[in-house]
């Protein structure tokens, strides 16, 4: 009797193993859905930190264009080298170079018309060595001040030429200041903003 209730009771209803299967089925998709997002966030994020960073070249590009305001104003460091031992010794190793773009008189112009027409106005170069080259043109037509000051006065003794040798010293050491600031930040990948110049440096640059 028992046996034939067994086989008399009715199936279990079908409604029911599949509402089992659909929550498997919800339930792993549930799952690796997350999974999914999160990889491509990640991703993303990746691609907009490269693209937000200097390559290589910009940055040595970018660094070597402060070297032509430092040359161009090295004589106003003739009272600073002569006194100070450890700047003469870091100075030293750029002699030769200094020679030669003092080999010529017009070499600092030469190099100021390549550098705006060649550089900063060609869009074929990124805005950070478009910036860079800019600020150090900048800088070097801010030498025409003391040069003036210096073709006006021409002292030879007494007060004036202690406050013409504060002022030299000041100018080179501030352009030796601009040349390890500007380069080291460059070789960096950072952007370097000099003091005076950086504002022209942005209106020039678009």
């Amino acid at each position: 009797m028992a046996i034939s209730n067994l086989f008399l009771s009715p199936p279990p209803p079908l409604f029911s193993l599949t509402n089992k299967l659909t929550y498997k089925l919800n339930h792993q998709t549930k799952v690796t859905k997350p999974r999914r997002t999160s990889f491509t966030i990640v991703a993303k994020s990746q691609n907009n930190n490269n693209n937000n960073s200097a390559d290589y070249q910009d940055r040595l590009i970018s660094a070597v264009c402060y070297f032509y305001p430092f040359f161009d104003g090295i004589q106003y460091g003739k009272y600073v080298l002569t006194q100070f031992t450890p700047i003469q010794v870091l100075v030293q190793p750029l002699v030769p170079a200094i020679k030669v773009f003092k080999s010529f008189p017009f070499n600092g112009f030469l190099i100021f018309l390549t550098l705006y027409f060649v550089v900063v106005r060609n869009n074929n170069f990124s805005r950070y060595v478009r910036f860079n080259t800019m600020q150090a043109i900048v800088l070097d037509v801010l030498l025409i001040f003391p040069d003036l000051l210096e073709r006006t006065f021409n002292v030879k003794d007494g007060f004036g030429l202690d406050l013409m040798m504060s002022l030299d010293s000041t100018v080179f050491l501030f352009l030796l200041v601009c040349l390890i600031y500007g380069s080291s930040s460059c070789l960096l990948g950072q952007v370097p903003r000099l003091p005076i110049v950086a504002e022209a440096a942005d209106r020039q640059v678009l």
